[in-house]
């Protein structure tokens, strides 16, 4: 391998590394700090006076006994959700996700999605109307006392609920439900009186503080919309510095978003709409809201009646479905996008899509982790193949390029001359040994995200000890893997302590991969190539398990195609003689070998 070609696979490498560097070393210890900062101040903040509200307590409440003691509710009952709305103002502020729970232990409890006011994180949906300028008619708000006409809401029973100002307009909203996570809410206004009104329907989603919980760079995580077929996203911090930005659009949906929760409201797709995100302060509570209002009023003439439609998805972000909502039903604009796939979009996508379809086939997704590698592999076979003949090509002639580079040592030009025309004598092609690792990284970054980010590989086991593929392996190396009796802090000094039997296997594979490779002419390189990976066996073990198990049967696979060949072009594998290579992989190599051999391998009597 040339100078150059080493120097560029050299660049690679070490971005990659800081890239990895950066999670554990600065992201880690950082959102370790905010972690820590944070469940101090919800800890303080539970004991100290709510946010001033109407007939709010003064204490925080658990959501159980705030639910309990907010008056009359209508339950809402479906496989996906549970919860209940209030009929006090309305709101949709009571939910719980059926089949997602805290941890992978089964007895833990369920994800809580929405809290009323009253609780120490109220977190809720509102739908309502603004009136027009100087107008003093009684609209509904968070106080007023609705009418239902049925018992619960589910998805073969929607519910009505009514209520009349008194002074001639009669409001009524129809709230259904899907058999997944979308609400659906007709708001029909009927005028007895004797002039016509002009109402701005409208839908928030409110979050009273910050989630406690860490957050990721790879991840957004805050307010977040579609606008006019544009994507935008907004941090807490951002909107907390900005106080409102506003936005006009005709369609789209506005909400806040979780790494695998979300919740958002939308109006019809032909409506033309002004959305916000918002942050304010009342007491010592921080309130985010985002919301959209009709731009031009809904006008109901004396003796009519107008209608506006909302829909709010409250839930978990399953592929399947934020993909149906944005082309079938609501046909909501690019809700696909609620699942953050990151500038790999046009890999990572497909990448889960093949993962998910293999998991299908067989239950387990550790096991289409292996297949999906098998695959890709496939489809890289060809251009791989080539690759490991050039890298096998340099290795052999690296005699001749190191008498070479000891000949003309103080002519740099000529030296250059004549490794060139080594090269071509030869039939060496040395970018071509770049190749494997140029297609591994979009690889390996956009599983990551697919690892990181959907919702399907949640606590998601392999076998033995992989309980979860989106988290770290638990084990390390520091107290046997479990065999003595105490427990490894995650981090001590910024460094990970957790190196589990998964993140060591990997480092094994990539030393045995590298020893394959021609070993770099400069000894600095040389040292830090030598390094590399001990040092990835701590950069990963913070990782997914299910991307170090990638990883480390990539590299298994990358052995066996490169060692065989080496083999058949008759290039001794020198790096891994030196300790011995396996007799098992010795002779798997040469199984293949002679298979490819036709008539040199056994007759089969």
């Amino acid at each position: 391998m040339s100078s150059d070609t080493r120097n560029l696979v050299l660049a690679i490498a070490l971005s990659v590394l800081v890239i990895v560097a950066w999670q554990f070393l600065v992201i880690g210890p950082q959102t370790q700090a905010e972690m820590e900062r944070r469940q101090a101040a919800a800890q303080s903040e539970s004991a100290a006076p709510t946010a001033p509200s109407v007939a709010a307590p003064q204490i925080a409440l658990p959501r159980e006994e705030a639910v309990a003691t907010s008056g009359q509710r209508i339950p809402i009952t479906s496989q996906k959700l549970g919860g209940s709305i209030r009929l006090r103002g309305s709101r949709i502020d009571d939910l719980q996700l059926h089949g997602y729970r805290e941890t992978n232990d089964p007895k833990s409890p369920e994800i809580v999605l929405f809290a009323p006011t009253g609780t120490a994180t109220p977190y809720y949906a509102e739908f309502g109307f603004a009136p027009a300028a100087n107008a003093t008619m009684a609209l509904p708000n968070e106080t007023t006392e609705w009418h239902s006409n049925g018992a619960k809401l589910s998805p073969s029973s929607p519910v009505v609920l009514t209520w009349d100002n008194g002074q001639g307009l009669f409001f009524r909203r129809e709230i259904s439900l899907d058999q997944n996570y979308l609400f659906t809410v007709v708001e029909t206004v009927e005028n007895t009186g004797e002039a016509p009104v002009d109402l701005y329907p409208y839908a928030l989603i409110s979050r009273h503080g910050q989630p406690q919980h860490m957050t990721y760079w790879v991840l957004h995580e805050g307010l977040i919309g579609v606008f006019n077929e544009t994507l935008q996203e907004v941090d807490y911090s951002e909107v907390r510095d900005a106080g409102t930005i506003r936005t006009d659009s005709t369609g789209g949906w506005i909400g806040i978003t979780d790494k695998y929760w979300m919740a958002a409201v939308a109006p019809q797709q032909d409506t033309t709409i002004r959305a916000s995100f918002t942050d304010r302060a009342e007491g010592p509570r921080e309130i985010f809201q985002t919301d959209f209002i009709h731009a031009s009023p809904m006008t109901i003439a004396p003796g009519a009646s107008a209608s506006a439609t909302h829909h709010l998805f409250a839930g978990a972000k399953v592929v399947s479905i934020v993909d149906r909502y944005a082309e079938e039903g609501p046909k909501l604009d690019r809700f696909d996008l609620a699942v953050d796939w990151g500038w790999f979009f046009i890999i990572t996508k497909p990448i889960f899509i093949v993962l998910d379809w293999l998991y299908h086939l067989v239950g387990n997704f550790g096991v289409a982790i292996l297949l999906l590698t098998v695959l890709i592999k496939l489809v890289f076979f060809p251009l791989a193949n080539r690759s490991y003949e050039a890298m096998s090509k340099m290795k052999k002639v690296q005699p001749e390029m190191m008498r070479l580079r000891d000949q003309y040592k103080d002519d740099p030009m000529e030296q250059q001359k004549q490794l060139m025309e080594l090269y071509r004598r030869e039939k060496v092609n040395p970018v071509m040994g770049c190749l494997p690792v140029l297609i591994q990284i979009p690889v390996f970054f956009s599983l990551y995200k697919v690892l990181f980010v959907t919702i399907e590989m949640r606590h998601a086991p392999f076998f033995g000890w992989i309980q979860d593929l989106s988290a770290p392996d638990p084990t390390s190396i520091f107290n046997l893997f479990g065999l003595l009796p105490f427990t490894v802090p995650e981090y001590y000094l910024g460094l990970p302590l957790h190196i589990g039997i998964w993140p060591l296997i990997m480092g094994v594979s990539m030393w045995v991969q590298m020893q394959l490779n021609p070993p770099p002419t400069d000894p600095i390189q040389q040292r830090i190539f030598s390094l590399m990976p001990w040092i990835f066996t701590f950069m990963l073990a913070t990782f997914p398990a299910g991307l170090v198990i990638y990883w480390t049967w990539n590299n298994l696979l990358s052995i066996l195609q490169q060692a065989v060949i080496m083999r058949r072009m008759g290039v001794p594998i020198e790096g891994l003689n030196r300790f011995g290579m396996p007799g098992w992989l010795k002779g798997l190599i040469d199984r293949v070998r002679n298979g490819r051999a036709g008539d040199a391998g056994p007759s089969g009597h």
